[in-house]
This record gives structure tokens, sequence and C-alpha cells, in this order.
């Protein structure tokens, strides 16, 4: 058979997209069983332009995959893009009505007889694992059979939908082959379209979840079983990927990766004596199955990255949700996360419905302290009720549609917003379409749940350490402080829909903040933690104008050593260090003695470093201008630093100091482009 495998039309510039893994599984299978297989990815179509936006968008993308001649359609559907499936698959069937169309992923195999009885143009929807059931759904159709004996699936004969009984999950996942990646185009053409520095490929590391948290289906998808591919599979796997393929980076996907330290450490070991830790490397973590010589192990292994999901900081949501975490471990793993040289994705989630206002900030607080641990990346998001799920079950008939949560968005076709006939289709059924509705919440209305999962991360990645300090000495929550910022930059004409409200907002939040501190008379440090969080900023968020600056090698600077431009030399009365030492250990103190101290603010790759220096180091970095030599800054020096050595030995003192300083490019030659 002719079968076309269709990843359907998704667009969100924040986010870049990947090759679709599952279908090119899928087709891998299909190929090897002798059909014809082709990928239609219609997200990188829409990427490369080849694929257009607007009211034809449908359309034109059922004209692209009926050029493929398919007997056969499979769509991949998950949440948010199940309305582009449904509106496409009725334009497949009208202009060939012979031609088979299929669905299949997480969010259809939960909606399956709803789905069919809704959208009589799907023919059949594959449940749950793809690769075995739609390969002997496709021998069915291509011998002229009904799928009877097909486990797995539920079909359409004539007006009655048939569910044929569940199949038991593949024993053995090293029984696939590896994933073909000659089915689509050239990882570099991903890299490319969505403007990112390096070509990244998903790693499936394994399947399933053994947990019951009420808004996941992935554990209903898997019946809380857990499988792996092998570690030698997945060594070879990785090589060709890299090696063939030209994956500069890799996802791994499994939520379980961490949960069993055997696997992970002879995972990690094995990925060593390959040499294939200069494959950088992403994964999803439990806070409590990893400690800091696992961590660095994964570090030696290639581990950049990797996602902890945190939820809340509640005891009464967590217990909602079905899940436990101990706050205590939370901070140590982002502190040896980030030592280790890894940076921590924390993902909280706000706005379920039984929360009151006392257990948002409650989370919100949770994320607060775990931001100041420092080099992480927060994640706030409202729950999305997904089908499958026990929200799904318990809360189907309590929907609304406020606003928009992160599994609603990617149709924006129209200029920024959703297709009418999109919105139409939605707005018919809450029931298939629950991913685009919301779940009404108790204490804190939905508009201002979504402000602070728009807006709070950037506190949360910038000022932390300033807004927990101002929360505890207002005794102010978390939630109604962030109302009353908001509140007063609106005052001044700020607004969320400016394409520079994110500079805007952080450019104005320290005057603010210190102006809600005025008159509070202990706490006389916090002027200066503001201060400190706004060089860090800076520093880390550096980038010369387009144009400006040195791009080319200048003799004339030969010899005469230059501070970076994205360096920050900075002198604080008090013992800045100890006080975010203090911060991070959980301790909040009123006031601090002067303890005058020198820091240096400096990005390392993109990571932030702050290191104190002595009055020596300030000085002789300040004459880091491009105007003298080393030895001219130390005949500068001499008189004030230099009084128990020679000239020669200081001198020799200012050059060591300068090429620790060039070494940590903290220093640059004056002759070299900045970069």
């Amino acid at each position: 058979m002719n079968i076309s495998l269709v990843f359907p039309p998704f667009h969100l510039q924040s986010l870049y997209n990947l090759p679709p893994l599952g279908l090119i599984s899928l087709a891998t299978v299909l190929a090897e069983a002798g059909h014809r297989a082709v990928i239609r990815d219609l997200v990188l179509a829409l990427r490369q332009g080849s694929l257009g936006m607007g009211k034809e968008l449908y359309g034109e993308a059922a004209r692209l995959i009926l050029r493929d001649d398919p007997d056969l359609v499979g769509f991949s559907a998950q949440c948010t893009t199940f309305p582009a499936v449904v509106r496409i698959a009725r334009l497949l069937k009208e202009q060939k009505p012979d031609l088979r169309i299929v669905a299949g992923g997480h969010n259809v195999s939960f909606l399956d007889v709803p789905a069919l009885e809704r959208f009589p143009w799907i023919d059949a929807v594959v449940r749950g694992e793809g690769e075995v059931t739609f390969r002997e759904l496709a021998a069915s159709f291509a011998a002229g059979n009904d799928p009877m004996e097909v486990t797995g699936v539920t079909w359409r004969r004539g007006p009655e939908i048939v569910r044929n009984p569940d199949r038991e999950l593949i024993a053995d996942l090293d029984t696939l082959p590896l994933p073909d990646y000659t089915l689509v185009p050239p990882l570099a053409h991903y890299r490319n379209a969505c403007g990112i520095p390096r070509s990244i490929a998903i790693l499936e590391v394994g399947r399933g979840c053994p947990h019951r948290c009420v808004y996941c289906s992935e554990s209903v998808m898997w019946r809380r079983r857990t499988r792996t591919f092998s570690i030698p599979r997945l060594i070879r796997e990785m090589e060709e990927l890299h090696d063939r393929f030209g994956a500069e980076c890799l996802v791994l996907a499994y939520d379980q990766f961490t949960a069993d330290r055997r696997f992970v450490e002879e995972f990690c070991t094995r990925v060593i004596e390959a040499r294939l830790n200069r494959v950088p490397w992403y994964c999803i973590s439990r806070l409590d199955s990893l400690d800091r010589p696992l961590l660095d192990l994964m570090r030696e292994a290639g581990c950049e990255s990797m996602c902890y999901g945190i939820d809340s900081g509640s005891r009464r949501t967590l217990a909602f949700i079905g899940k436990e975490i101990d706050e205590g471990i939370l901070y140590q793993r982002v502190r040896e996360t980030t030592e280790a040289g890894m940076i921590p994705t924390l993902s909280f989630v706000i706005g379920f419905p039984e929360e009151e206002r006392e257990d948002i900030d409650q989370t919100l607080f949770l994320a607060l302290k775990a931001g100041v641990q420092g080099n992480s990346t927060p994640l706030v998001q409202l729950p999305t009720v997904l089908a499958g799920t026990e929200l799904h079950r318990r809360y189907s008939d309590h929907l609304v549609r406020e606003v928009d949560t992160y599994f609603s968005l990617g149709l924006e076709f129209d200029h920024g917003r959703r297709l009418t006939d999109d919105e139409r289709l939605i707005d018919s059924d809450p029931f298939l379409f629950s991913s685009f509705y919301n779940l009404p919440c108790a204490g804190v209305p939905l508009a201002e749940l979504d402000r602070i999962a728009r807006w709070f991360p950037l506190i949360l990645n910038s000022y932390p350490k300033s807004f927990i300090l101002l929360s505890l000495a207002l005794s102010r929550p978390p939630s109604g402080l962030f109302r009353e910022i908001l509140s007063r930059l609106e005052g001044e004409g700020w607004r969320e829909d400016d394409p520079a409200a994110e500079s805007a907002f952080l450019e104005r939040f320290p005057r603010h903040a210190e102006g809600l501190m005025a008159g509070n008379a202990p706490w006389p440090h916090f002027a200066e933690v503001v201060t400190y969080e706004t060089l860090a900023l800076r520093a880390i968020n550096h980038r010369s104008p387009d144009g400006a600056g040195q791009d080319t090698e200048d003799p004339r600077g030969k010899g005469r050593p230059v501070l970076q431009e994205d360096v920050t030399v900075s002198e604080f009365r008090r013992n800045l260090p100890a006080i975010i030492a203090d911060l991070k250990s959980g301790i909040f103190r009123e006031s601090y003695p002067p303890e005058p101290t020198l820091l240096i603010f400096y990005p390392s790759g993109e990571r932030l470093e702050v290191m104190e220096i002595n009055r020596f180091g300030k000085d002789f970095l300040l004459l880091c201008n491009g105007s003298a030599t080393c030895e001219e800054i130390a005949a500068t020096l001499y008189g004030e630093y230099g009084d128990a050595m020679d000239t020669g030995a200081f001198s020799k003192e200012c050059t060591d100091a300068l090429a620790v300083f060039t070494e940590m490019g903290i220093v640059r030659d004056g002759a070299a482009p900045a970069p």
C-alpha cells in the first residue's frame, strides 16, 4: 500500500520542532513490511514556507498529502493538533472517498469511540502503542479485509463502531527496528528552519510510568508499566544518530530515566566508553533518585540539562495530584545539579480546581526558594485537562474557556489567531477538545493565574532573591505582591502585548521593588541584593548591538588588555556572597553589618559566574581599558600595591593576574575582536 503518515500543522515561534520520532518508527516498520511509507511533516513545511499560513492552510495541506497518491493516511493526533487532524481528514475524504484514514496518538487513544462517532470521515483509531497494531491494520486493509482480528484498533463497520480488545504491550522494545531517519529531511533542515544552533534528535530510552498523577496520561497509556530499550541498543542508536544523521544534541525521551540508578550508571558508563559523551543530551529526572556522584557521572556522560517536575509547594495540592515532594531535597538537588555544570528546568503547576490562594502562594514561594539557588529555568503552567486522565474523568463536565494554557497553543494560523472554523470546532465539544479548556480554580481567578504563569517566571529567572526578601519584609504573600507590581507597571503605561514588555518589566522592577520597601527600617541589605541581581542579569544578557564593537583584529591594541564588555566590577557595602549563601540555605536575616565586598560578574557559557576579588584586582581590571600594556598597568599600581616587592616581582604578579583573567574570559587582548 501507499501510506502517508502525517504530522499535522503546528506553529509556535518560541518552540523548535524535531523530526516526528513516532511517525519515523511507524514508517520504518511499514517499510520493512513492504509498504511505501511517506512522512508528511507539516510542522516543518510551515517553518520552511512550503505550506503557507492563513485560511487556506488545511486545503493546501490536503493537496500536499494527496500528491503522494496514498491508499491509507495515518495522522498523529495529539491534543493541540486534534482540530487540525479532524479538518484535514475531512478534506481528504471529500476529495478521495475511498481513502482509508486512521488516527493514533496519546489523545485520540482515549477518545476513540466518541471521535469516530463524531467524525464519520475517520475510519479507525489505533490505540496506544502503534508499531505492531498499525502494521497489522495496514496488512488487513491491503488484503481487503475488515480488521476484526487486529487488537488495539477501534474501527468503523458501516454505522457500527467496533472496539477490538486492547493489544498487549510490546514485551521487548529491542525487537523494534532502529528508526530510519532517511524517511524525513536531514536534521540540519530542522535546525535551519527553527534557527537553532544545533541539530537535535530524540532518543527514546523507554516507555511508561508507574505513578498516578491526576493530570498525566502517560501512566494510563502504558498501563502503569515501565520498559526500557537495552543499553547496547541505545548506544548503537546514539552512534547512528550522531555519525550517520548528524545529531549534535539528543533529547532522551523517558519520564522514568533516573528511576533505576543502576540503569543510569551503566548507560552513562557505556556512553563515556563509546566516546559519545561529546554529544550533549537532555533528560527528565526524579529528585529522589539522584545524588551528587550520579549527577557528576551524568555530566561526564554529556548531560547538560534536565527537567524536574516539582508541581506544587502545597501539601494539600500534592495529595490531590497524587505526588510527594521533599522540599529539602529539592533545594539540595538544584544546587547539586548546577554545581555539576547542568541547568535544571523546574516545572510548577498552579490552579488545580480545589486550590485556594494559600496553596498557590505556597507553590510560588517554593519556586522562589528554588530560584534563589540560581542557574535554573522555571516553567509555570496551568493544569491542562488531557483525555484519559483523572482530571478528565472527574471534571470534564466543569470546563470553561477563558485563557490559553501551554497545551492549547500552536494553531494560531490566522495572523496570530486561530482560524474561525477551528474555534467553532473546539467550542462545539469540550469533551473531545478538553485541552483547549480550563478548570475553574476555587481560590484564584483564571485570568490572574494566567498572568502569573506568563510573567512570574521573569521574577524566578531574574529577581528571586529580591522578591522573596520583599515578600518576607512586607509580610505579603507572593501572588498579592506580584499583582501589585503589575498594577504599578500598568499605571505607567506598561502593556502585556507590547513587544518590549519583557525588557520593560525587568528594567522597571528594581525601582518598584525598592519603592515598596521604602520606609521599612530593617532589611537594609535589600537594595544591594536588588543591585546584585540587576548586575547579574546584565552580565548574562549582555549582547553587543549589531555592527557595534570591534569585530576585526586591531594591531594598535596588541598587548593592551581590555575588560570584556559583558563583565562588571562592582563594590558593595555588605558581604553579598555571605548574604546569598544564607538565602540559598533558607536563612532570611533582617540585617547584616557593613562589610565592604568587591565582586566581578561575568558569563561563562550560558552560566553566570560571580567572583569575589580584592582591591588590587578591582583596580587592575579597571585599568584594562585598551590604553595601557600590562607593564604600564603594573607601573601605575606599584606605588599602592607593590611596596613589599621589587618592580620586577610586582610586574610578574600583574602578568600572572592578567593570564588568569584572560583564561577566565574576563579580559582579552586589545588586538583581538570582541566576542
